[in-house]
């Protein structure tokens, strides 16, 4: 406490009227610097900080981006990233993405330097060793080891020091329609803080798009994921505009933003959310390049009443959270059924227990309170007999149908839930399927799910395919109950039953599936193929169905020169891939493997496997996708590849100089070494107008004038400058804070003085601040965020944007007008006159107005003239010897706003000496060459944005 009094009462009164929150958090700072305090609040570090210390043994994740196209339906997504390896020595990379199961990968590359490696689909032998797959590096095939509907792409690869690894996903999908909507999800999960984090979805729909939503990141595993309890607003940073038919989204959350999400990297899923018009009631028929694809989804029809047997796990490994869950969902399930509706309940362990003996109910309040209280009393013991309850709700469902007069056109399905694998009864997959298979006889539909980690996905999966029904996964996690609810809600109204979609025979080729038994509320049905002859006008379609109160045939004739409608080319935003353009032709290709791969796990002759295996490769192959009977063999380029598109330097000094020019306007130095390590991003900057590095030299170049001026800045340790003085006008100030040092032995100083802290506040157009120092990047812009120097990184916000190059250099750009480069100076063996300190750099000036001040502000808009009357300007040698010719004489003078300041000639060096300036020397504090005095440019304190000249 005494401390903090003694630092508050030696802070002079400002004329500027500081800011008291941000004095507040400078005194907190310092409090956290002074060396007194260092072993009592050293565990202080900001939580972030200390995380992204964690990662310095693991490369750094310098971008991510991704960019979808979806048109129609049919979804190209690609990922890029990029990561640096700052480190001393080899370290490996580890790319790793989570994609929806049922994509497809299209192609992968990897590039490190000026290397390329690309992924090629190769098939599959019969029996293909795990050796094969390790080598080439390929993504896994349909597991469950992902979370629920989702797999992950992992490729590792060894990044030498100094350098950088660039990796490009790409992957295709067809979007499901469930509940009414099409949902495209992204997973966003680098693992850790990333300095350019984009995601960008382009939606192409000429029937017109509608409900265009994005919900909050979905991420029920992790907590800290920034949702609020009933929030429903796009994560932060989302941008959204659509037209009738096209749409884009974006999310770009800077480092602050990305932290209050998640501190680990794992932000979770970003997901777009829309629906199309429906205006035809046999569907939407699309046609481009000889290929169709039709898609049916009819609406504001009366449901199909239903008879429903729920089969559901009570055997011991159910106890706690999953049977609470499962509980909860059927009580609101049971709410929901209808009056016209029949149904019973079966719980199954080492025992089966059925609701109601040889019965479905109809749905009445007491039939669905008793129901609710059967579900309440069970209780989870003993093992899992799966066959035996699978075949006891069949029965019960055959019975009930044979011996009652139903509906003709109702729908009956099972329901079936479970946790584990078969331990009691028959335990054999191969028997189970075929035992659930004969009970069953098409007679209706199985929809099994499962929770938790332990249950057989592939037994669950084989039982729906085979018997007309669809599977899902959920983890155990606190949306388990929503989410067994909301997959009810996708089968519990059916609309149509026995779905028959036929074109002329003479038409069209290689169609896809067009038998459905069953459509329901909020789904789609998608047929594709081939047309057989290309000159026709016309397709002709013919939809047959019942529904609850008649059978319905729906005909209709679709144009097929449609080519304004269907062709992209020229679309705003979607000129990229030349494959999208025959996107009608991949989603046909997509479907089809898609079916022969169902076909090929529902077969159990090894001759009809085997056929079915290569006529899926063989498409596969064609079109270049991953499936489970294809790989990624990685291959390296044979030419060269260029990585990244963006312009890069290098973090050392030397790299500036190739990318800016002198102060004189000059190339860099022939020495300056060309990048040969890692690859930082930097904004593109003009030239350099005026710095003050060093002890501190002051350097100011007057490119009308063709030449240079300096000056020192003789001041006291703990003296702040102000630099830069905008405040009115561009908002900006910029002020420096000296730290002292002992002069070196025989020198004529007293002491020397380096910057130690340089604060940049900006107020336009709204208030942030960056206070640097040799060791870390502190930027407030209403949320705190503490950056190494170390580490390199980008930041930005909406009008700022930061650039730490490890250890090296550090970049600030406001508003795209206004550029600064502060250098780092570090002593690996300091002598005692060292200190590590800063140097400011003035990069781009653009953005501040003639009205600037400050030391170096000052100049910004002036210029000096220098007198010497013996020089002949009309000789054309004169300028070229113009130096020569003014450094014989000792006593030139410049004039400056009227006056006359005597000075010397003098070489500087910049950039850690890397770089020579020839300039005009003004001695004693720049007396005369600045307004005023050297102590009207003192700050109150680090924050003091006054503009009163000449006030302390």
């Amino acid at each position: 406490m005494i401390f903090w009094l003694w630092l508050c009462g030696a802070l002079p009164a400002s004329a500027g009227q500081p800011d008291s929150e941000l004095l507040a958090r400078y005194l907190e700072e310092k409090l956290m610097a002074d060396y007194s305090f260092a072993e009592q609040v050293a565990r202080r570090v900001p939580r972030q900080t200390r995380f992204l210390q964690r990662l310095e043994t693991r490369p750094r994740m310098s971008e991510f981006n991704v960019k979808s196209t979806i048109i129609s339906r049919y979804a190209f997504t690609t990922v890029s990233c990029t990561m640096v390896n700052s480190g001393s020595e080899a370290r490996e990379a580890v790319f790793e993405m989570q994609i929806p199961a049922a994509a497809f990968i299209s192609n992968f590359t990897m590039s490190i330097g000026n290397k390329t490696y690309y992924g090629e689909v190769t098939g599959k032998e019969k029996k293909h060793g795990s050796e094969d797959k390790a080598k080439s590096k390929k993504p896994p095939s349909r597991t469950d080891g992902g979370e629920n509907g989702y797999e992950t792409f992992k490729a590792s690869i060894s990044i030498p020091r100094k350098m950088q690894a660039n990796f490009l996903l790409h992957y295709e999908e067809l979007l499901q329609r469930r509940l009414g909507k099409y949902e495209y999800t992204i997973s966003i999960r680098p693992q850790q803080l990333v300095g350019r984090l984009r995601v960008e979805v382009n939606i192409l729909e000429n029937s017109g798009i509608v409900s265009l939503e994005v919900p909050p990141l979905r991420n029920s595993k992790h907590k800290g994921n920034g949702k609020v309890e009933g929030d429903t607003s796009p994560p932060p940073s989302t941008v959204i505009g659509h037209t009738k038919t096209l749409a884009k989204v974006t999310f770009s959350p800077n480092i602050v933003q990305q932290t209050r999400i998640a501190r680990n990297g794992i932000l979770g899923d970003f997901i777009v959310r829309y629906d199309v018009n429906r205006e035809l009631s046999v569907g939407d028929v699309q046609i481009l390049n000889g290929y169709f694809v039709h898609y049916f989804a009819p609406k504001d029809l009366p449901p199909l009443p239903k008879n429903v047997v729920f089969v559901l796990d009570s055997s011991a490994s159910m106890v706690g959270t999953k049977l609470r869950q499962t509980k909860e969902a059927l009580f609101t399930i049971l709410q929901d059924l209808r009056p016209e509706d029949h149904f019973n309940i079966i719980g199954f362990s080492n025992r089966i227990k059925v609701w109601q003996q040889d019965q479905l109910v109809p749905v009445t309040p007491n039939n669905v309170r008793d129901a609710k209280k059967y579900i309440h009393n069970m209780s989870p013991t003993g093992g899992t007999n799966i066959d035996g309850a699978l075949q006891t709700g069949a029965k019960l469902l055959n019975d009930y149908i044979a011996q009652n007069d139903i509906d003709a056109r109702s729908v009956s399905l099972i329901i079936f839930l479970t946790d584990g694998r078969p331990t009691v009864g028959e335990t054999q997959s191969s028997k189970i399927l075929s035992n659930t298979k004969e009970a069953i006889r098409d007679k209706f539909c199985l929809f099994t799910i499962g929770i938790g980690n332990d249950v057989d996905y592939k037994l669950l999966e084989r039982m729906a395919l085979e018997n007309c029904g669809m599977t899902r996964r959920f983890q155990e996690d606190k949306d388990a109950a929503s989410q067994l609810k909301g997959f009810y809600d996708e089968i519990g109204t059916p609309l149509l039953s026995d779905i028959r979609i036929d074109y002329p025979e003479d038409s069209v080729e290689q169609v896809t599936q067009n038998f459905f038994p069953n459509y329901f509320n909020g789904s789609e049905i998608i047929i594709a193929g081939k047309l057989i002859n290309r000159t026709s006008d016309s397709l002709h379609v013919e939809v047959t169905a019942s529904n609850s109160k008649k059978y319905i045939l729906l005909k209709t004739d679709v144009g097929i020169d449609l080519p304004s409608r269907n062709d992209i080319r020229g679309v705003p935003g979607l000129e990229d891939g030349k494959s999208d353009q025959n996107y009608i032709e991949r989603a046909w290709s997509y479907l089809t493997i898609k079916e022969l791969l169902n076909s090929w796990l529902k077969s159990d002759d090894s001759q009809e496997k085997d056929y079915l295996m290569e006529k899926a490769k063989s498409m596969a192959l064609t079109y270049n996708f991953v499936t489970p009977f294809t790989f990624l063999k990685m291959k390296e380029a044979g030419l060269y590849s260029e990585p990244p598109q963006e312009k890069y330097i290098s973090p050392s000094t030397e790299g500036i100089g190739e990318k800016l020019q002198s102060l004189q306007g000059h190339k860099a130095p022939p020495g300056t070494r060309k990048n040969k390590t890692i690859f930082v991003y930097v904004s593109h900057i003009c030239s350099l107008s005026m710095s003050a590095d060093g002890d501190p030299h002051f350097v100011i170049d007057f490119p009308f004038a063709k030449f240079s001026v300096c000056f020192n800045i003789d001041g006291e340790p703990g003296d702040i400058l102000r630099l830069v003085s905008d405040h009115k006008e561009s908002g900006v100030t910029v002020n420096g804070q000296l730290i002292g040092a002992p002069a070196p032995p025989n020198g004529h100083k007293k002491h020397r003085t380096y910057f130690s802290t340089i604060t940049i506040l900006s107020n336009k157009p709204e208030r942030s601040y960056l206070e640097i120092t040799p060791t870390r990047v502190i930027l407030d812009d209403g949320e705190r965020l503490v950056l190494s120097c170390g580490r390199s990184a980008t930041v930005r916000s909406s009008s700022l944007e930061v650039s730490i190059s490890a250890n090296s250099n550090i970049t600030v750009t406001i508003q795209d007008t206004i550029s600064f480069i502060i250098l780092i100076h570090h002593y690996k063996n300091p002598a005692p006159y060292q200190k590590d300190h800063l140097g400011f750099y003035i990069s781009n000036s653009k953005g501040l107005s003639p009205d600037s001040h400050g030391l170096l502000g000052q100049f910004l808009k002036d210029e000096v003239k220098l007198l010497q009357e013996s020089l002949n300007s009309s000789n054309p040698q004169a300028g070229q010897n113009k130096t020569e010719a003014l450094k014989s004489n000792p006593t030139n003078t410049l004039k400056v706003k009227g006056r006359l300041v005597p000075v010397v000639w003098k070489q500087r060096r910049i950039y850690n000496g890397q770089q020579e300036v020839n300039c005009w020397f003004a001695k004693n504090n720049a007396d005369k060459l600045i307004d005023g005095s050297y102590r009207d440019y003192l700050a109150s304190h680090p924050f003091d944005t006054g503009n009163s000249f000449g006030m302390i």
